[in-house]
């Protein structure tokens, strides 16, 4: 028999080893997140899934499920701070929309039109970030990247490549290739591999497909984020040690 905890005023069963995500969306509630996925260890990078629990912020995808939590997120005060978030990460990187063959399929967009971000909020950084071409199959936008980790515990804990990795710290961290030159020719990244799959935004791109799918067939042009990560669900099970 499940223990339950109370979320936005609901009860929510949960099973030994689930974190509040976790419990959550298997129970049918969406918590708006980004780097979180069911098929790693969360890290809570985004902070997107922020809650309160028991009146203290914490991370929902990091957070232990207990019996008798009682647990905040759809309430105005954490809303806000999701879409300053999500404005901060459009604004760090360069992010435009109409022209990214992404649109359509990329959460960081769906995010922004389900939390109802209006304007920019923030003055663009617009850094200066290269792409890398020189793969047969794939090219890499850095432009877009928004630190998630996706695809470096992808490529590490599922294709046993560890192609991915991130240096410096504070601003100036972004994502990098591992391999001689830096540049992904020279790795043995396919197309059948988890890391190209994970990539919340455009950054990971199979070359010569771009612009495929029509506008009204994308994946959120039929549903919002917050209806397509049910749909996804479930995603039980404990965490990963």
């Amino acid at each position: 028999m499940s223990d339950t905890f109370q979320l936005d005023g609901k009860s929510v069963p949960f099973e030994a080893g689930q974190t509040v995500m976790q419990a959550a969306l298997a129970a049918g509630h969406y918590i708006p997140h980004l780097c979180y996925h069911p098929e790693f260890k969360p890290h809570g990078s985004c902070k997107l899934c922020t809650v309160k629990v028991n009146g203290r912020t914490m991370a929902s995808c990091t957070m232990p499920a207990e019996a008798n939590l009682s647990v905040e997120s759809d309430i105005d005060e954490l809303n806000d701070l999701r879409r300053t978030l999500v404005q901060m990460l459009f604004a760090e990187g360069n992010h435009f929309c109409p022209s990214c063959e992404k649109s359509g399929n990329c959460v960081l967009q769906a995010l922004g039109y389900d939390l109802e971000v209006h304007t920019a909020g923030f003055r663009h950084m617009f850094p200066e970030r290269p792409l890398d071409f020189t793969h047969p199959d794939i090219l890499l936008d850095f432009n877009r990247c928004i630190l998630c980790e996706l695809c470096v515990h992808a490529s590490a804990e599922v294709d046993g490549k560890h192609i991915f990795a991130f240096s410096g710290r504070g601003i100036d961290k972004h994502l990098i290739i591992n391999s001689t030159s830096g540049q992904l020719k020279d790795t043995d990244m396919a197309l059948t591999d988890k890391a190209m799959q994970v990539c919340p935004v455009g950054v990971i791109l199979k070359k010569r497909v771009g612009f495929s799918v029509p506008i009204g067939q994308r994946r959120y042009d039929k549903s919002p984020i917050s209806a397509q990560a049910l749909v996804d669900a479930p995603r039980t099970g404990a965490v990963h040690e």
